[in-house]
């Protein structure tokens, strides 16, 4: 997955930002993004199907530093374009994304599982 440096306001004065999450993984039938912005619950964010194996999730955050992992069919998976990545206690690593204070465009994550 690839992140572009950039994210934006979403217009409502509250310091949170957009950032457009993609994935894709061809053959899965549910996957979603989870991660410390939503307690590692993949039952809230819920990726939607696009077709192709393509996903797209939209998610709202504040400024600050996230990890997360997609979870694909119960697979949780690192993201394998992040920008950096930080060692989980589970013995594998997070994906990490930073959601600047400065915001112009918008923010997002492109990830891709080839299996």
């Amino acid at each position: 997955m690839t992140k572009k440096k950039n994210y934006k306001s979403n217009g409502h004065g509250n310091g949170r930002h957009v950032v457009h999450v993609e994935f894709s993984r061809p053959g899965a039938t549910a996957v979603a993004i989870a991660g410390t912005f939503n307690d590692w619950r993949p039952e809230a964010a819920p990726m939607v199907a696009m077709g192709g194996g393509r996903w797209l999730k939209d998610l709202v955050l504040p400024s600050g530093r996230y990890e997360y992992l997609f979870v694909a069919d119960g697979l949780w998976l690192a993201d394998p374009f992040a920008q950096a990545t930080e060692p989980n206690p589970f013995g594998g690593v997070n994906s990490v994304i930073r959601v600047p204070d400065d915001q112009e465009g918008n923010g997002r994550l492109k990830g891709h599982d080839p299996s």
